[in-house]
């Protein structure tokens, strides 16, 4: 578990990329915020998080396995991942920000499809 990466990570920098083709300008790695967004887009007063779907359980997703060692370990960690992320996203949400949950799977098209999504969640045109 020591090489993965918690930022940084290749959706991420897609994400981030098709971002900055697109015109937007944000921050990265705002401490100040709770949950450390991936993305600060504070002109839209929105924040992106670019999920891992095993990590953060998205549900119907092929990724979203869990291993066959040790699953109540595993059921206890994808459960208080899942929480923390509730928690997140209320506490944001709670102070004004708008966010955006963009998961692993949803970055593995072509960049119109991503910039697409993008435009789509961001709700702009």
């Amino acid at each position: 578990m020591s090489r993965i990466l918690s930022k940084n990570t290749k959706p991420e920098t897609i994400v981030r990329s098709t971002l900055h083709r697109m015109g937007f300008r944000f921050r990265i790695g705002v401490k100040e915020l709770p949950g450390r967004p991936d993305i600060v887009l504070s002109k839209y007063n929105t924040i992106i998080f670019v999920h891992g779907c095993f990590w953060h359980r998205h549900k119907g997703c092929k990724r979203c396995t869990t291993p066959s060692s040790n699953p109540a370990y595993w059921f206890n960690k994808f459960q208080k991942n899942v929480q923390r992320d509730k928690l997140v996203v209320k506490e944001l949400q709670e102070i004004g920000w708008r966010v955006i949950i963009i998961w692993e799977c949803e970055v593995k098209g072509d960049i119109e499809d991503i910039s697409n999504l993008i435009r789509a969640r961001i709700q702009i045109k």
